[in-house]
């Protein structure tokens, strides 16, 4: 089928054409409509809703009467936290907390100025702990058990006599050691043994180890501190011969001075061989010699220094050797270095000697072995020849 212009046979007029395809473009919309019709507001899902869910949504005109359940209400929460009794709670709680910050920073303030810690923050500090003299910290290792038992069998109260040392004259003593790679396994429980028989170990949070001796230093001092509120903080080898009443009267003489660090001390040569005990990795920094710093076997730092070495241990750098870095830890502080050679005798007959002449030794070891050589067999040879009396422990007042 064709059209022209003209009319002949087969031919469609032209307002034929225009109206069937008028007609076409009416039934194209109906069929449009049909096919994009929108789905009812019941087919809609809600944003939250569960899919194969049981949950099924009201229809668009039961909108205001539909209810999404709700996991969490943080309103009804919040309703049950703002009342009197909850803000007042969260208010102490956070005074509390300003309260301790700014008692540190003072404090730090304190070394960093070189002043002493004030008489009011110490006695604020110090509200409500007992006051003791001094905490003597015998550093020991897993292995070192017959150590402790030679010992407790020579200079080291046992039992009542332990506990009465620390009421009635403020003296705790405490063989320090912490962990094993692997908590609680056969060492560790070997430990806490031995500590049931006896009840003198100071757990530390340390993973013991030779090399890692100059963190437990820092982690003993700030352990002893929190638990102990004491004049001086002492560190000993579980290898060295101790006088408990002659170091308390050499330590008291100093109990009015803020920031005491005594023992013997010493600028010994920097060690770069690796091959040479006490080989220092970081010899680079030091020169030929370190500065002054008291010897490893026995020391005693003041309270500010302990707890100096507390509020900042996570800064302070470790050495190889424990008795350097806790020198290099006071560098820069106004710090009193106080050396007393009664603190590290010789053994028999040099402590012998001097006891016969009135000066008791406070601690005897010999220098060649860096303690007691075989300690185990000879320290109650050194107790018996350079031991002071039991008598002169509990007449002496500090």
């Amino acid at each position: 089928m064709s059209w022209r212009r003209g009319a002949g046979d087969g031919a469609v007029a032209r307002p034929w054409v225009l109206l069937l395809c008028a007609g076409s473009f009416c039934l194209g919309l109906l069929f449009t409509n049909g096919m994009w019709t929108l789905p009812e507001a019941t087919e809609v899902a809600k944003p939250n809703e569960t899919r194969g869910g049981v949950t099924h949504l009201a229809a668009a005109g039961d909108c205001n009467t539909a209810k999404v359940p709700e996991k969490h209400s943080y309103k009804n929460v919040l309703q049950v936290l703002d009342t009197p009794n909850a803000a007042q709670t969260l208010d102490n709680t956070i005074s509390n907390l300003e309260s301790e910050l700014s008692a540190a920073r003072t404090l730090q303030e304190s070394f960093l100025n070189g002043s002493p810690v004030s008489e009011e923050y110490k006695a604020s500090e110090s509200a409500g702990r007992r006051k003791y003299f001094m905490v003597i910290g015998i550093n020991t290792a897993f292995s070192s058990r017959k150590r402790r038992d030679s010992i407790r069998n020579t200079w080291m109260p046992q039992g009542e006599k332990r506990k009465k040392l620390e009421e009635d004259k403020g003296i705790i003593i405490r063989f320090v050691i912490g962990h094993s790679a692997i908590a609680g396994g056969i060492v560790d429980r070997a430990i806490a043994a031995e500590d049931t028989k006896h009840g003198d170990f100071m757990r530390l949070d340390h993973v013991e180890g030779y090399l890692e001796l100059s963190g437990k230093t820092k982690t003993y001092f700030a352990t002893a501190v929190a638990l102990w509120d004491a004049n001086f903080y002492v560190k000993v080898d579980d290898d060295v011969h101790v006088n408990i009443a002659t170091l308390g009267q050499i330590l008291s003489k100093h109990i009015s001075r803020p920031r005491v660090y005594t023992g013997c001390m010493k600028s010994g040569p920097v060690i770069s061989d690796k091959d040479v005990r006490y080989y220092e990795p970081e010899h680079w920094k030091f020169g030929d010699k370190y500065f002054r710093h008291a010897t490893g076997q026995l020391y005693a730092i003041s309270k500010d220094l302990a707890t100096y070495i507390s509020i900042n241990k996570h800064v302070l750098h470790k050495y190889i050797n424990e008795d350097v870095s806790l020198g290099s830890w006071f560098i820069g502080l106004d710090v009193e270095h106080i050396d007393d050679r009664r603190l590290c005798c010789g053994t028999p007959p040099d402590c012998e000697w001097k006891a016969q002449a009135g000066n008791t030794c406070a601690a005897s070891f010999d220098w060649r072995c860096s303690g007691i050589c075989n300690s185990v067999d000879n320290i109650l040879g050194v107790h018996n020849k350079c031991g002071e009396s039991e008598k002169a422990l509990w007449t002496a007042s500090f």
